[in-house]
């Protein structure tokens, strides 16, 4: 079953994050304990829309959002730290958008999120959907009914801030 409006986000959850070192863990609880954070999920990363569209858009208007009371935006995707560490330099998200990593679609799956790309050749990836939470509740939650980009925008999220 899918996460709704007003369930808990799993805590106990762990994604990974490019830091000085290399990757390193991050829980989904640290990441929303105490926060209000918009967190948007991705197919893929450097895939077309995602980078021509989805994290452009959240890049352009972290400060709208962030003057909304919103304390973190996140990307996530089910790709490796590597690969969102990457995509998060070669598009200036360093200090606007922090770039999490779902490689096993842990996170994905426990949401009722995931999306079967194998035809693809992606395996399994994320639906396209934006999250607002504060303290880890579900407060806002914008699932893409099909392919393309509308009600996950940072348009369509900023608009319901």
């Amino acid at each position: 079953m899918a996460i709704k409006i007003g369930d808990t986000l799993p805590v106990d959850i762990k994604l990974k994050e490019m830091a000085e070192g290399g990757p390193k863990d991050v829980t989904v609880g640290e990441i929303f304990k105490g926060k209000k954070v918009v967190l948007f999920a991705v197919p893929g990363a450097f895939t077309p829309t995602c980078s021509m569209k989805h994290l452009p858009g959240f890049l352009e208007q972290a400060n709208a959002i962030r003057a909304k009371g919103v304390d973190e935006i996140v990307c996530l995707a089910v790709n490796d730290a590597f690969v969102m560490g990457a995509w998060g330099k070669a598009s200036n998200a360093q200090g606007k958008v922090r770039m999490l990593a779902d490689g096993n679609a842990e996170f994905t799956k426990a949401l009722g999120l995931a999306l079967d790309a194998s035809g693809f050749g992606m395996g399994t990836r994320s639906q396209r959907y934006a999250i607002v939470a504060q303290d880890g509740k579900v407060k806002e939650l914008f699932v893409e009914p099909g392919p393309g980009l509308t009600v996950s925008s940072a348009e369509s999220v900023l608009a319901k801030l």
